[in-house]
């Protein structure tokens, strides 16, 4: 299993970006994420404890649950099924308020579950990839709240 975190800080409140953060289809203004749309909305909250989200990235479909959230500080998710098929262990964004922001660490633990070449494979392959595509969801987070 491979752990990546990628960090950010994004200039505006950490109420706002964790919402825009927990709102999945503002993924799709990067040109990664093709598709991205709420499949079951959560306890309290459309993006909340117990919501379902559909993801369909350049690179594959991911459904994901999210197991924890409490805002505006975090939210867990784990990948419950994909295309092609990894193993999930976690996924991690938490909020921190720091001086001109809001540090956002998203953090995930996956892997590609090949015999032999899975590990490797993760290692210099789509762990790289999915560290590109979280800064530029993350970019667009920025982005998007400097000018809201």
């Amino acid at each position: 299993m491979e752990t990546l975190t990628v960090q950010r800080v994004i200039a505006a409140p950490i109420a706002d970006v964790f919402g825009w953060c927990a709102t999945t289809t503002n993924y799709t203004r990067t040109p990664f994420v093709l598709k991205a749309r709420l499949a079951l909305p959560g306890q309290n909250a459309p993006y909340g404890l117990g919501a379902v989200r559909l993801h369909t990235w350049a690179i594959g479909w991911f459904r994901e649950r999210i197991t924890t959230y409490n805002p505006p500080y975090n939210f867990d998710y784990v990948v419950e099924r994909s295309f092609p098929p990894a193993r999930h262990e976690l996924g991690r964004m938490t909020f921190t308020e720091v001086p001109g922001g809001t540090l956002v660490a998203w953090t995930t633990t996956f892997q590609v579950p090949l015999p032999l070449v899975g590990a490797a494979l993760t290692r210099a392959l789509a762990k790289p990839v999915v560290a590109h595509v979280f800064g530029k969801i993350l970019d667009a987070a920025d982005m998007a709240l400097a000018t809201a």
